[in-house]
């Protein structure tokens, strides 16, 4: 074991008498060492419900055979961080969870490890260092939170607060109205209730093999969720004496079934920056292309929030993961995960409760799966839409820019009303150098659903989006305005061609009068200029590249 460099010989004297100090006794000093790394607190619902997931956790580890040991990582809400400062920090904290885990569990030398995570880039973190490390691990995620109820309808978060801003603004709700939304909307534990990037990187977590059967759905306040969290504590016991490792999990072929129950389920658009950056970690090259290539051939099975009515919860009762694999079974790869169970055999166990929350392929909500990568000479390296929450009738778009250099800037205008139909709204140095961190448009995005322009407004950025957007809104143009990308170049007026069927982001400007403002640019100077995001901006990579350090 790897813990016997720690706990073996006369030389460790020392260390012994330091684990005694914590309380292990003789006999557990000859058993595994896992540790169990959570992300709890009590600031985002989708944290605070894990100090009852992490006893059940320890349990299952002690029931295995296992010592268990808890430590932790920070954890950040997207939601209370956007619209402000702190959502700079989002996205540079998930590869500052993975790096405290690998000096972490390398420093105290842990035979296996198990993952207690749920929000945006806290998953993916953990994912990235489960490859970096490669010991045995296993990944629980904390379940999605149950709907809210309002005047007897059910709610969720972005749909019934971020884009209620928007009513409000138009006064289409009331500011009593609006308070009932807010008190109502988030019904205790759990991540967001639609397709929104936490959810999607639990489903996506499953579905390559990292966490146990049924985890990526089970709801969080369930009683089925403490039975994962305890059989996932065993089952770690177990990968440690097989030696099964994570780089022996996620595979090329694992990560290909992640992205096509992905693109099946029309999740967020984060996914191709955080598929990419943990394949990378795990020794696996995973091109953003994959996304498109495999995109023409996965049909949309699902219409869970925002790109559809439906709630996690359905997808749960529906059958989960399971049915989801059941229904894609003849595109997938034959893979094996923690379970020790094949992607057939998962699928052949499953059942399909509910055929209109996962369709069979040739019933599918589009023939094509949710995530589409668009290029052209405004996003030379690519940019990224969630089709799957594009109405048909927008597929194809043409409009003038309005040019912003900032998300406040941005979201000024649509609050005071200047924004109009027919505009393509420009946020630029908003990537990850830019930002730095390569900031949500959520805040915007919501606004303008609320306000009813959805179908009528598009909106490209060098920054990301949440999971929650919809309407023609594209991301991730690479290379980014601070590296001198063309969408630095855009004026207000300009033309854009926006052909999500064919693929296409243009800007209808001459060769010759980008190369004329290309010289003519000047990079601008940084937005933060120290601590933490002026070392990320330094070193962080393209959005096209996962936006890796």
């Amino acid at each position: 074991m790897k813990s016997d460099r720690i706990k073996k010989g006369i030389t460790r004297a020392p260390h012994r008498a330091l684990l005694y100090g914590t309380g292990v006794t003789s006999k557990a000093m000859g058993r595994p060492f896992i540790a169990l790394v959570s992300s709890f607190t009590d600031f985002i619902p989708g944290h605070s419900g894990m100090r009852d997931l992490e006893r059940y956790i320890e349990k299952g580890v002690h029931s295995g055979g296992g010592q268990m040991f808890y430590t932790s990582v920070p954890g950040i809400c997207d939601g209370i961080a956007m619209g402000h400062i702190g959502m700079h920090y989002s996205l540079p904290t998930r590869d500052l969870i993975a790096d405290i885990i690998e000096c972490v569990l390398t420093a105290h030398a842990f035979d296996g490890v198990i993952f207690l995570t749920n929000c945006d880039k806290i998953t993916p973190g953990m994912l990235m260092a489960a490859g970096r490390l490669n010991i045995p691990a296993v990944i629980v995620t904390a379940g999605p939170m149950q709907s809210g109820m309002y005047k007897q309808q059910r709610r969720s978060l972005v749909r019934d607060t971020f884009e209620a801003v928007g009513k409000r603004q138009k006064k289409e709700i009331s500011a009593k109205e609006l308070e009932g939304l807010e008190k109502c909307t988030c019904d205790g534990p759990g991540s967001c209730q639609g397709l929104y990037t936490a959810n999607t990187m639990a489903c996506l977590t499953e579905a390559m093999g990292m966490s146990i059967t049924g985890c990526g759905t089970g709801l969080a306040t369930s009683a089925n969720k403490r039975r994962i969290a305890m059989d996932s504590g065993e089952q770690v016991v177990e990968l440690v004496r097989k030696g099964i490792t994570p780089r022996k999990v996620m595979t090329r072929q694992a990560f290909e079934n992640a992205v096509m129950v992905d693109l099946a389920l029309g999740g967020s658009t984060n996914t191709v920056l955080h598929l990419p950056a943990v394949a990378r970690d795990a020794g696996v090259d995973l091109d953003i292309g994959v996304f498109d290539k495999l995109s023409r051939t996965t049909p949309q099975i699902t219409a869970i929030r925002p790109g559809g009515e439906y709630f996690m919860e359905d997808l749960e009762y529906a059958g989960g993961i399971p049915a989801v694999l059941k229904s894609l079974l003849p595109l997938l790869h034959n893979t094996t995960g923690v379970t020790g169970k094949s992607i057939r055999q998962i699928a052949g166990e499953a059942r399909i409760a509910n055929h209109d929350v996962v369709r069979s392929r040739k019933n599918a909500y589009r023939q094509e799966g949710g995530i589409a990568i668009l290029k052209g000479n405004l996003a030379p390296q690519g940019a990224v839409v969630k089709q799957s929450a594009v109405s048909e009738k927008v597929m194809k778009f043409t409009g003038k820019a309005r040019v912003f250099n900032s998300e406040e800037d941005t979201m000024t205008a649509i609050m005071m009303g200047k924004i109009k139909p027919g505009d393509v709204i420009i946020v630029r140095y908003e990537g990850p150098k830019g930002g730095p961190g390569m900031r949500e448009m959520l805040s915007a995005t919501s606004a303008i659903s609320g306000m009813g322009l959805s179908d009528s407004v598009a909106l490209i950025t060098d920054g990301r989006f949440s999971g929650g957007t919809r309407g023609p809104c594209i991301g991730h143009v690479s290379p980014e305005a601070m590296e001198g990308g063309p969408i630095g170049l855009v004026k207000n007026g300009d033309t854009i061609v926006i052909d999500i069927p064919q693929r296409k982001l243009a800007l209808k400007v001459s060769a010759a009068e980008l190369k004329k403002r290309k010289k003519a640019w000047k990079k601008p100077q940084p937005k933060i200029k120290s601590g933490y995001l002026k070392r990320y901006a330094e070193i962080v990579s393209s959005a096209a590249d996962g936006a890796v350090l």
